[in-house]
């Protein structure tokens, strides 16, 4: 194999072909533990049984490689999961060096060639039971053992004594199995259990009987298997006859499971919804592990997991399959699955995420296989789980594809007109929201409205949730004016609906905050953000990501207000909860780098500031892809940083990149186009470039005056910036009166101590004193 991998130009692809058994897993693993060092760009194992392999690739590369992997193309249009599969082999790191990728039982190289690397810096082995997979791929056939290969791997199991006794014997039972080591493995298990005068003749004589009776069961079954594959068969059956029933039943069930590590605690959980006794569940580990069906798999956790071959478990299915309590077991699987998905929360921390990530392939394959097996109050569970399980992490590209999925079952099953429809409509809205695909949204946040009012009535919580989920998504657009008397109409209901103890009206309250926050109305704000973080604190107690983010809102309006230190430790405590709660590489750990970052801007501590500010830039595009409002306005406080340095050459391209994609993700009418405005004119300014500096400083008080008001904070730096630009260019007489109304609007709404106020003062009386 080694040798077929020491080839340069095209991409080296090399199969290791062969039968259920005969050990290609493990020789890839083998492999891997010994050339490791070959592979200096990295090793990245993919189970090609996974329903989505792309997602998977995607997952991997976010999570194990840190990529940044864009949503969307530059002109916007939303890339595929095959496109951004591309985007991944085309930008792996480190990008010296050769990589290597495992594919683990291809079945189908059609179904994959889409997928693969086709750079020549890349390595795949795959594992396939197909012969002659492809023409261009180079191929190891991994055959049986030898005669005398499978006479020592007898021996290793049963022992020398008992071969030395029955040496020709021996032989002929090797030949029997093929000489397939699953098989040997098998019965040479069955045979280790059995007492000394148990011969291998009788063994033997056994497996013959028991291919007479498997040919005579299914003739079919038998002609689709290879020699040895029949024999495994045999040695299987003679296993299963020995399960006691409520043992073959729970063997059967195995088969529902994705083919991955199995917690033996979910088999507990399936068996109670079942009705199964503890003693015959205990009883079936024994009986199971003793014969080798199973095996067990070390894991750091203490918990006990187990695996079951490939061919073991196709053997389980037909089982399953002729079995008259199949859709009982089915039943049972799911619900469990589905108890699984409603622990993950709507916020789940690293501890709530690693508890369940061994489920997660397990609830997909309910997803994909076994979904009309899911009652239809359920129903909707099985994606909900895999998209906060997803959401939850940030990676909204992998849980996309779920609750797209999920609002053609439920629509299938239950028809338009469900309450579950409406969930998925409010769901996926929220997805494509975190994306920043705001147009996508709206209508989707509108249908789960309506749906909700007609179908719910207008006084119930979850038409208070639509209300407060669309005045969320015009905050983000900048349409406040929209997004107010929403948020006061979801509070108004959910405070009879729910009380005042519950952590719906804290959501409602710390919302209605954010509004009055981003209009200048800090006094209204404040009060409320003190409710909403006293309200989280006895509801879901100090360590949670909900206080987290309540401890971030009021150090943004205590930075507002010039409230600096009281803002940096309650911004150090947000960021501190968020790594803790939710690891490193999550979008709020991102938004209090990013947050914390501006705090030290305002007080002039750039060496503080950058690296802070690169950091929650690389998080962002890693998370959210290059096409995303957040992204944004990090290219545009970096570029302030800049600015405020001298470093404008460094400073201008990155205000013209977050210019192009605030207008391309938010639209020419958007606060933050307008304060993108402000900043690239205040650029220019100080370059004395003041003919390109007066039409934009123009147009972003006029934004400004027409999306927030007169009276807004943000209107009055537009007049201070203005009339600053006049006063360079010695037009006194026009800088005078934006020098007062700034003023005036300065001292209404931040008040007389505020440094934004004492700023546009110092400038007033500066001109007056030098120019009256």
């Amino acid at each position: 194999m080694d040798q077929k991998f020491q080839r340069t130009g095209a991409v080296a692809i090399s199969a290791v072909a062969g039968m259920g058994g005969v050990g290609k897993t493990e020789l890839a693993i083998q492999y891997v533990l010994q050339h490791e060092a070959d592979y200096a760009s990295g090793i990245c194992w993919l189970s090609a049984r996974e329903s989505d392999l792309a997602a998977s690739i995607v997952q991997f590369a976010q999570l194990h490689m840190k990529l940044e992997i864009p949503q969307q193309d530059f002109r916007g249009r939303a890339l595929s999961l095959t496109e951004q599969v591309e985007w991944c082999w085309q930008h792996w790191q480190p990008p010296k060096g050769i990589a290597l990728i495992i594919l683990d039982d291809v079945t189908a190289l059609g179904d994959y060639r889409h997928l693969l690397p086709k750079n020549n810096c890349f390595r795949i082995l795959m594992t396939t039971r197909v012969r002659n997979l492809d023409p261009n791929i180079e191929e190891i056939s991994l055959d049986v053992l030898s005669p005398q290969e499978a006479l020592q791997l007898l021996i290793a199991i049963v022992g020398s004594k008992r071969v030395q006794k029955e040496q020709d014997v021996a032989q002929q039972l090797c030949e029997w199995l093929g000489y397939l080591p699953l098989g040997l493995e098998l019965v040479g298990r069955y045979v280790a259990k059995k007492p000394p005068n148990w011969t291998l003749a009788h063994m033997l004589q056994q497996l013959k009987e028991q291919r007479l009776t498997n040919i005579a069961i299914n003739q079919e079954l038998q002609q689709t298997l290879s020699t040895a594959q029949r024999s495994v068969l045999d040695a299987f059956e003679l296993s299963w006859q020995k399960l006691s029933p409520p043992t073959q039943l729970l063997a059967a069930l195995l088969s529902l499971f994705a083919p991955n590590i199995i917690a033996w605690e979910w088999v507990e959980s399936t068996g109670e919804l079942l009705n199964w006794s503890s003693t015959d569940i205990e009883t079936a580990n024994e009986q199971l592990y003793t014969l080798h069906l199973i095996q067990s798999v070390d894991d750091t956790s203490g918990e006990y997991k187990i695996r079951i071959h490939p061919l073991i478990c196709e053997f389980l299915k037909l089982k399953l399959a002729a079995s008259q309590q199949a859709d009982d077991l089915k039943r049972g699987f799911v619900e469990a699955m589905v108890a699984i998905a409603k622990t993950i929360p709507d916020s789940p921390t690293v501890k709530s995420i690693n508890s369940v990530k061994d489920a997660i392939p397990h609830l997909a394959e309910v997803a994909q296989n076994l979904i009309d097996a899911v009652s239809d109050e359920n129903l909707i569970w099985v994606f909900v789980g895999l998209d906060r399980f997803y959401s939850g992490q940030g990676l909204y590209t992998l849980a996309q594809p779920w609750l797209e999925q999920c609002v053609s079952v439920v629509q299938s099953r239950l028809g338009e007109e469900h309450p579950d429809v409406a969930t998925n409509y409010n769901n996926l809205a929220e997805l494509y929201k975190n994306q920043g695909r705001y147009s996508e949204a709206e209508p989707l946040y509108q249908k789960a409205l309506e749906l909700r009012q007609r179908l719910l009535g207008e006084e119930h919580p979850d038409v208070a949730t639509s209300l407060n989920d669309l005045a969320e998504l015009y905050r983000y657009q900048g349409r406040y004016a929209e997004a107010e008397p929403l948020y006061q109409q979801a509070l108004e209901m959910r405070r009879p609906l729910l009380g005042e103890e519950h952590p719906d009206v804290a959501t409602s309250l710390n919302n209605l905050a954010l509004i009055y926050l981003y209009q200048g109305r800090y006094a209204e704000a404040e009060p409320l953000f003190q409710q909403t973080l006293t309200l989280d604190r006895r509801l879901v107690g100090e360590e949670h990501p909900y206080v987290a983010t309540s401890v971030n809102n009021l150090a943004l309006l205590y930075k507002n207000q010039g409230r600096y230190s009281e803002a940096e430790p309650l911004y150090q405590k947000a960021l501190e909860l968020r790594q803790r709660l939710l690891g490193e590489e999550h979008p709020d750990v991102a938004q209090s780098l990013y947050n914390l970052a501006g705090l030290y801007e305002f007080q002039e501590r750039y060496s503080e500031a950058e690296p802070l500010l690169k950091k929650a830039l690389e998080l962002y595009k890693r998370l959210l892809g290059e096409e995303h409002h957040d992204v944004a306005d990090c290219y545009n406080n970096l570029a302030l940083l800049y600015e405020s340095q001298g470093q404008y050459s460094e400073a201008e391209p990155l205000y013209q990149k977050a210019l192009e994609l605030y207008k391309r993700l938010l639209g020419e009418k958007h606060p933050d186009v307008a304060t993108n405005y402000n900043n690239l004119a205040g650029l220019y300014k100080n370059q004395g470039r003041y003919s390109e500096a007066e039409p934009l400083y123009q147009k972003a008080l006029e934004l400004r005056q027409r999306l927030l008001g007169e009276e807004h904070p943000s209107v009055a730096t537009s007049y201070n910036k203005l009339a600053g630009l006049y006063d360079a260019l010695g037009r006194y007489s026009e800088a005078e009166p934006l020098y007062k109304k700034a003023l005036e609007i300065a001292e209404l709404r931040l008040g007389v101590d505020h440094p934004s106020t004492a700023t546009i003062r110092e400038n007033l009386k500066f001109l007056r004193d030098n120019y009256a």
